[in-house]
């Protein structure tokens, strides 16, 4: 294979977080006593969507955002809740879906025979343990790297840093990274001078510019070789 060591994001690139997401949202809305409508969840996402950038940027804790996000929520919605509380019960929702990307299971059980495989993501340690766990996916991993744990986060350096010091014999030109997000994954891989290929299901564009570009998990295989 042209690399031996493949990193993999989790989010929207194993495990389908748009349908995880969409089912505990709507469960944690109910629950909340609010009723759910789709410009409501586009006004949470898009508000989380830039909290999660903040933190990706190094302006906000992990803590900051998860504990903060339902209160700043709810509030623009003329709504005071407890915000701590109500992430506990959205991490419940959360945990319990594992749905899969199209062929990940398949193509990871296949590759992990071939190659070191390892996850790096910026998820919450306890969430993405369990639902990797409950997708099965988690055996065929050398080692996991949450954002959490290594006190860093993608697309910083020094997250690199410390997932490169802990993989055995590691050589960049034999490593790539695989994710869905331009400024994560990407950009991340770049910083730490790997290559990287850039999940895009809907094709979208940026300016972050990938060594290599999919639609779909199955692509990998015209550049990893057979």
């Amino acid at each position: 294979m042209k690399y031996q060591t493949l990193l993999f994001d989790v989010d929207d690139t194993l495990l389908d977080f748009q349908a995880t997401e969409r089912v505990a949202l709507k469960r944690l809305f109910a629950f909340a006593g609010v009723t759910e409508t789709p410009a409501l969840v586009a006004k949470y996402k898009e508000m989380n969507h830039e909290l999660w950038r903040s933190f990706e940027r190094g302006e906000r804790t992990r803590d900051e955002v998860i504990y903060q996000r339902f209160g700043m929520f709810f509030e623009s919605l003329g709504k005071k809740v407890d915000g701590v509380a109500l992430e506990n019960q959205y991490r419940i929702f959360l945990e319990e879906g594992h749905d899969l990307m199209p062929d990940s299971r398949e193509i990871i059980t296949d590759l992990s025979q071939r190659a070191d495989l390892y996850i790096v993501t910026n998820g919450v340690s306890q969430t993405q343990y369990r639902r990797l766990t409950d997708a099965k996916l988690l055996p065929f991993f050398k080692d996991v790297f949450v954002s959490e744990d290594t006190g860093y986060q993608k697309p910083m350096i020094e997250y690199f840093d410390y997932v490169f010091d802990r993989i055995p014999n590691f050589a960049k030109e034999q490593a790539v990274i695989i994710g869905d997000s331009l400024t994560s994954d990407i950009q991340g891989g770049i910083t730490a001078g790997i290559d990287t290929i850039w999940l895009n299901p809907q094709k979208t564009t940026g300016m972050i510019q990938p060594t290599y570009e999919i639609q779909q998990l199955t692509e990998l295989y015209g550049i990893l070789g057979s």
